[in-house]
């Protein structure tokens, strides 16, 4: 029982030498490199550079070597909540959407209301420790009813920058 306890405080602990006083210690859990598998198609880089300033989290992704956006959090409603802001490189930036960081469970949601008809998103992220992380992707017409779009594991190569 010790040991379990051990690991998860671990778990919990790995974000930023801050820990829990940092309202942002847990997402530091998603800096660094990261193999991307999904069925149907061939593994992928993701890079998450990530820095904390102020009141803002923000993390560059590149995908394969390419920037894609800068995520950035800011503390949302409670403990494990942020609102979330995309921003391509073309400077055009989505909705804001929102995390929910529940133990071992971060659920990302948005829409996108395009002429009157909504799409809802949800992205859920579950981590087995620190190295993997299983998620799905998925879609709502009316936000209760989910059909899952794509699915696969990110993976934290052993040797690799945190």
């Amino acid at each position: 029982m010790r040991a379990l306890a051990l690991l998860f405080f671990i778990f919990i602990s790995v974000g930023s030498a801050f820990g829990p006083s940092d309202p942002f210690w847990s997402l530091w859990l998603y800096n660094g490199t990261w193999k991307v598998t999904r069925k149907d198609q061939p593994p992928q880089t993701l890079v998450n550079r990530c820095s904390s300033f102020g009141k803002f989290f923000a993390c560059e992704q590149s995908v394969n070597g390419d920037s894609v956006a800068l995520l950035v959090f800011v503390p949302g409603r409670g403990p494990g909540h942020f609102f979330t802001q995309s921003i391509k490189t073309d400077g055009r930036a989505g909705g804001r959407g929102e995390l929910q960081i529940e133990h071992n469970t971060w659920t990302y949601l948005s829409n996108w209301n395009d002429g009157g008809k909504t799409t809802y998103y949800r992205t859920t992220n579950v981590y087995d420790g620190r190295n993997h992380i299983h998620f799905e992707q998925a879609e709502s017409t009316d936000n209760k009813t989910w059909v899952v779009k794509s699915s696969g594991d990110e993976v934290h190569p052993p040797g690799s920058k945190r």
